[in-house]
């Protein structure tokens, strides 16, 4: 599959995406990757106007809603930075099994890498209204819920679910309500 043709073009909106990692690989079962995802979200709340309403981060994807200018930029960017770390990362563990498969989902085309972390293409759902909105937060939430892996979603501790109910999130976010 090539690059997606989906565009962000109404940034007044928040959009939903999901990010996947090629072959749906389960590298987000460690902090220390997790971490680089977080990390590259507070960089970008910090240095642009990146918003970030709204996250779930599961073992191969993660789901979030956020919004700002130049926002299929930010994107770009975030999965750009995190793959590289996360390969970085995967180098230095000597995580040859992970590394092998991402050299075998890496494109024939793209010469100037030698792995594919994230699967290409991209799907920007924009938020529109706030039914979908709604029901797009219901989503990210319970992911994990769906799963079997907790019982409620603020026990999820990679999501902001915990933020809509009051309570500390590991990321900062801007509420949606």
């Amino acid at each position: 599959m090539g690059r997606s043709r989906y565009k962000i073009l109404n940034e007044a909106y928040p959009y939903f995406h999901t990010l996947t990692v090629a072959g749906w690989q389960p590298v987000f079962t460690r902090q220390e990757s997790v971490q680089i995802l977080f990390d590259s979200f507070i960089w970008l709340q910090e240095n642009t106007d990146f918003r970030l309403h709204a996250y779930v981060v599961l073992e191969n994807h993660l789901h979030f809603i956020s919004s700002g200018s130049e926002h299929g930029k930010r994107i770009q960017q975030f999965k750009s930075f995190t793959a590289r770390q996360i390969l970085d990362l995967l180098e230095q563990r000597k995580s040859t099994t992970l590394l092998k498969y991402f050299a075998y989902y890496k494109r024939k085309h793209k010469t100037e890498s030698q792995y594919q972390f994230w699967q290409e293409g991209s799907h920007p759902e924009e938020m529109n209204n706030d039914t979908m909105l709604m029901q797009r937060l219901a989503y990210i939430h319970n992911n994990p819920v769906k799963r079997g892996y907790v019982d409620l979603p603020e026990h999820w501790r990679y999501s902001s679910a915990r933020a809509y109910i009051g309570q500390d999130s590991l990321l900062p976010v801007v509420l949606l309500y």
